[in-house]
């Protein structure tokens, strides 16, 4: 036996499918029987779920990653693109960061590229439009937010201050609603050391084409989620659309008018575009069409999960299961076995988890939860939602770094400075060269 197993994507899917391979094939691995590569553009799994803590300034950025070289030793990670599969050959087109694009062969492949934003053709949604799925949106959303209310603090014009102050979030499930309450509750923490800015001149709107926010955790308590938002003075417009944001200027579907610097986009997502470059078969919504055993239907060799995959919810005959961490995490564990399972000839078994509920933190101390049924709310939700997604994030090394970070919390205030030029960082040399040439 002599299989190259190649992965397409280092999220959680791809990650956690790694490692469980290393674990189940360590004298395969050894050997050189077995080789297994990941490729994804990045060098890195990132923890989605504690985006917005490392937005809001709660955890470090570096914490809520986890280095796949380091993760995965007994892997092979190239950084790049897939550009195209080509099952009916085994080989997929690999486009690195720099360099020629070339082909790669493999005896197995597995589809774990995981989803991008799913965007409208709204007008000036690039104007000012951000979205909020990976950590390098996440950090320019806090530089952006912190870096406003410095300019609002040294303007005299109204309208400036009154823009700067005005930020938008389109999409009331998990990550808009997280998003906003966390930096909602940065920004209010971080007025204290501005003279002419208080809580309540920094507007947010919360936007949902829909008639609910967190349809995750349920009517009641989304209904609650709901409350508490717009008690804390933010305005959530349910069953409104974003029709246009040209220029800054931003318009609603109910009529509602006004300019603001900073939108966050979180409506939704959809598979990678990989999925469409090749032969694999598609669904109705332009997944890979993949079988209860996280096959592709249809296909010999080829497995899929996450996001990109329409995998059949056996618990809830009819339907798929959620493009979620939860499902990803779980289904990595049942793919990684059936590929060992091939290897050694043996039957495959179905991925079969029923949704346990959802867990979502609303800022500092306070959060929402449905989980088996048990429906709770503040501290006490917070600290399940904390609780949960620690258990969850991979390696002991970021375990003890998270709750480093949060112990530091409890004892020193948070960080409230923009570093907005990380994101350009030649400017300043730039400027230099040219004061040089007068």
């Amino acid at each position: 036996m002599n299989k190259h197993i190649v992965i397409v994507g280092g999220g959680y899917v791809g990650m956690y499918t790694a490692l469980r391979l290393q674990r189940k094939l360590g004298k395969e691995l050894r050997n050189r029987s077995v080789r297994i590569t990941v490729i994804d553009p990045n060098s890195y799994m990132t923890y989605q779920p504690f985006l917005p803590e490392a937005a809001a300034g709660n955890l470090s950025p570096r914490h809520v990653v986890a280095p796949l070289r380091r993760v995965l030793p007994k892997a092979t990670i190239l950084n790049g693109m897939v550009t195209k599969v080509d099952h009916a050959n085994k080989k997929v087109t690999f486009v690195p960061g720099e360099g020629e694009p070339r082909e790669i062969p493999y005896d197995l492949l597995v589809m774990a590229a995981g989803s991008i934003s799913r965007t409208l053709p709204i007008p000036g949604l690039t104007d000012i439009g951000i979205g909020f799925k990976t950590v390098g949106e996440a950090i320019a959303l806090r530089n952006r937010v912190l870096h406003q209310l410095d300019v609002a603090e040294s303007t005299d014009d109204v309208e400036v201050r009154r823009r700067a102050l005005t930020f938008v979030v389109v999409g009331a499930g998990f990550a808009g609603v997280e998003a906003l309450a966390e930096l909602e509750d940065m920004a209010k923490d971080s007025t204290r050391y501005y003279r002419n800015i208080k809580p309540s001149d920094v507007r947010w709107v919360l936007v949902e084409a829909t008639n609910r926010v967190l349809p995750e955790v349920g009517p009641e308590m989304g209904k609650w989620t709901l409350e508490q938002l717009r008690e804390r003075g933010i305005e959530v417009k349910l069953d409104t659309r974003l029709e246009s944001a040209t220029g800054g200027h931003v318009v609603l579907s109910d009529g509602t008018e006004f300019d603001a610097e900073t939108l966050v986009w979180t409506a939704g997502v959809k598979p990678s575009p990989v999925v469409t470059e090749g032969d694999l078969p598609l669904d109705e919504r332009g997944r890979i069409k993949t079988t209860t055993q996280l096959t592709v239907a249809g296909t010999k060799d080829a497995f899929a999960a996450g996001d990109l995959a329409g995998v059949p919810d056996v618990t809830n005959p009819g339907q798929y299961c959620a493009p979620n961490a939860q499902h990803a995490v779980r289904q990595a564990k049942v793919l990684g076995d059936n590929i060992v399972r091939t290897l050694h000839g043996q039957q495959l078994v179905e991925y079969r988890h029923k949704y346990v509920g959802s867990v979502a933190g609303l800022g500092l101390h306070q959060g929402v939860a449905n989980v088996y049924g048990v429906k709770l709310r503040g501290l006490a939700a917070w600290f399940m939602h904390r609780t949960y997604h620690l258990s969850r994030v991979p390696t002991l090394n970021r375990k003890v770094r998270v709750v480093a970070d949060w112990t530091l919390a409890l004892f020193f205030k948070r960080e409230t400075v923009s570093l907005g030029e990380m994101e350009h960082p030649r400017d300043e040399f730039r400027a230099a060269v040219a004061s040089n040439r007068r």
